[in-house]
């Protein structure tokens, strides 16, 4: 039988996904926090669009994924095509005389946008960038980037070339949780190949102006997609992520990346529902050597409230009961479920406190006898 327990609101509790009113110049976006791993904001999130230069954190995740699995090595050198150093755009201006290292190459790629140094890695990981952009489209849909088709390693304009905002949001919250070892690259504020582009050489990010926390990733421009950006901040314990791109210019772009990393950090506030292994409710326990058993969440429960989501909040405990020992330490038994109008329902897993052991033969009798007497006082 299913059981509903109502209990005590948690403080001031909120359910995420929460959208809180906030309209976005963007065509299209999507806003993260990695912390609670809450959709705070989506905005024809899921349409494949150009993605310019930001496509690049796929290169980049190919070539992290290169080094993780031994393949080259930071200091692993590169050579140079006519063809890559031909590229147009954004370039860290190297030609065929070089032999640019890994290391060197993502920091062209992240700090300048180098076009020519996604092509070198294109070429030297799969031999032709063409070859290179199927990989990097099949392992795209491999980790769940499923509106995105990849025909090039660089993001120059190309009918099949397209992502979705939710797709490079998803990208670098990958990169951040599978290459931290990586990912100080993107908080690199300038860098220049052998002294060639002193005025190329600062990272274009435009909130790495501002004081707020912002350590990542990448921009993008062209003609058909507009100005967009792919940025990451951090503020206390929190982290953000969000991609936007339609916008008219780079200081729309500049504009609207501050606006949704403030409102992000500042209509949400963390809090720790329910610690680690604190008792919410109790199970009722079939023959069991115990009569109940508590029921606790396994981690932490920390969620954003929305400033302005004060009251209406409900909070009970589901499980089906009761629970036939024995019962196992840690094993899943409910859900804690918190209710917020106009908000789905947020569903915490919660398992048992402790292990609850059969009964005996004695208890077994005292439970039958219960039972029985329970069925008596039915009857009449």
């Amino acid at each position: 039988m299913i059981r509903t327990l109502l209990i005590a609101a948690l403080a001031v509790l909120a359910a995420l996904p929460a959208r809180a009113a906030f309209e976005t110049r963007a065509t299209a976006a999507w806003v993260y926090d990695m912390t609670t791993g809450a959709v705070l904001l989506e905005k024809d999130a899921d349409r494949p669009v150009p993605p310019a230069s930001m496509s690049k954190l796929m290169t980049l995740y190919m070539l992290f994924e290169a080094v993780a699995d031994g393949r080259v090595t930071l200091a692993t050198e590169f050579t140079v095509s006519s063809r890559a150093k031909a590229m147009g755009g954004s370039t860290m201006f190297l030609n065929e005389r070089d032999r640019p290292t890994v290391e060197e190459l993502i920091r062209g790629i992240i700090v300048n946008s180098g076009n020519d140094a996604c092509v070198v890695v294109a070429e030297g990981l799969a031999g032709s960038e063409e070859a290179f952009a199927r990989l990097m489209t099949e392992r795209a849909r491999a980790i769940g980037l499923m509106h995105t088709t990849l025909a090039n390693s660089t993001g120059w304009p190309h009918p099949d070339h397209r992502m979705s905002m939710r797709d490079l949001g998803v990208l670098t919250v990958r990169i951040i949780e599978d290459f931290p070892q990586f990912y100080p690259y993107f908080n690199e504020r300038e860098y220049d190949y052998k002294n060639r582009s002193p005025a190329n050489r600062f990272n274009r990010n435009p909130l790495f102006r501002l004081d707020i926390g912002a350590d990542g990733l990448k921009t993008g421009h062209t003609s058909e997609a507009g100005y967009g950006l792919v940025g990451s901040a951090v503020q206390g314990d929190r982290r953000v992520v969000f991609a936007i791109t339609g916008l008219p210019d780079d200081r729309a772009r500049a504009e609207e990346g501050e606006r949704i990393v403030n409102w992000a950090f500042r209509q949400f506030v963390l809090r720790t529902v329910a610690p680690a292994g604190q008792r919410v409710a109790e199970a009722e326990v079939w023959l069991g050597a115990a009569p109940t058993v508590g029921l606790v969440p396994e981690r932490d429960v920390r969620m954003l409230v929305p400033a302005l989501v004060q009251d209406g909040i409900a909070t009970r405990v589901v499980y089906t009961g009761p629970v036939e020992a024995p019962i196992a330490a840690g094993a899943r038994l409910g859900e804690l479920v918190v209710s917020v109008p106009g908000l789905p329902d947020l569903r915490v897993p919660l398992v048992a406190e402790t292990a609850v052991a059969s009964a005996g033969i004695l208890g077994r009798m005292m439970t039958a006898a219960r039972v029985l007497a329970a069925r008596a006082a039915a009857a009449f």
